[in-house]
């Protein structure tokens, strides 16, 4: 694996990261496109309005492409996106980086039968990603693990959201139902006094807790032989295996195998178009709420 360019409008910035890696800048995709030589594969960062151009160009020029969430703006450009993808056969992989969270590696082979999630992710203001709400900020990471976890069609969105600091959502609580009966809450701020990236979910004589920070899986278990006794001699507490390894070069990692081998990425365009489609009915839903109990008049 080896950084071949860097492309960015504020040519100084790519210069100096070239430099530092010793690649070739550019200040343009246009120009990288033109003279990218040998490039096989690209990761695409940009503001989420531009994913369609960028990648869609990228794509054109025979560029495999890992995009970063959320994968676009609207279901309509993620619909571009699959069928530029399928018609070029690009290999395009979504930068939801959870999915690459040791923890929650961890933690897939130990879901059966999920009934009740409840997730937090919490964060201190920061100027970035100022130009989405936080539920395509935040929470659309945890809305991917639990759509992947649970693989089931969403009944029922309830939700509630305020802006802030921002002019964008900066504060969200969602309940959704699944059709297989399960329930998830999800909690999502950018305007928290501390950083809090948790997951637990209830299934059958388990309860099993994920934070994704720490990067550690507890599994509580009800009549369960294996794991420690906890205060309850019923209960045992099990903590999981993990292999250490840091989300991102992972992610990196697995999109590059995807590219040398041709197969289809972990996180493929289609989980990244369900994650993006529950994501905006979910801020439908604020905004209906938000008109429900006149907001915009209560914030004058």
């Amino acid at each position: 694996m080896t950084l071949a360019a860097v492309v960015d409008p504020d040519v100084s910035s790519a210069d100096a990261i070239a430099r530092e890696y010793g690649a070739r800048a550019f200040g343009s995709v246009g120009q990288f496109i033109s003279a990218r030589g040998e490039v096989q594969a690209a990761s695409i960062a940009v503001p989420t309005k531009q994913h369609v151009e960028v990648a869609s160009a990228l794509m054109a020029a025979g560029i495999d492409v890992l995009i970063e969430k959320p994968l676009a703006a609207s279901l309509a450009e993620a619909d571009d996106l699959i069928r530029s993808a399928q018609r070029l056969r690009q290999v395009c992989q979504v930068g939801h980086l959870e999915r690459f969270n040791p923890a929650v590696r961890a933690t897939v082979s130990l879901v059966t039968h999920p009934l009740f999630f409840e997730v937090h992710r919490l964060s201190v203001f920061t100027p970035r990603s100022l130009d989405v709400d936080v539920v395509l900020d935040l929470m659309i990471h945890d809305l991917d693990i639990v759509l992947s976890f649970v693989d089931s069609p969403v009944k029922e969105i309830r939700a509630v959201g305020l802006p802030i600091l921002s002019g964008k959502v900066d504060i969200a609580n969602v309940r959704m139902e699944f059709d297989s009966g399960c329930v998830a809450n999800f909690t999502a701020s950018r305007v928290s006094t501390e950083r809090v990236r948790k997951l637990r979910f209830f299934q059958p004589k388990q309860y099993i807790s994920v934070d994704y920070g720490r990067q550690d899986v507890l599994v509580f278990s009800v009549g369960n032989e294996s794991g420690t006794p906890s205060v309850n001699p019923q209960i045992n507490v099990a903590k999981p295996a993990i292999i250490a390894e840091e989300p991102l070069r992972a992610e990196l990692k697995s999109f590059l195998d995807s590219v040398r081998q041709r197969s289809k990425p972990l996180v493929s365009l289609d989980d990244g178009r369900r994650a993006l489609a529950v994501a905006l009915d979910i801020l439908s839903t604020i905004r209906e709420h938000g008109m429900k109990v006149h907001l915009d008049t209560l914030q004058k």
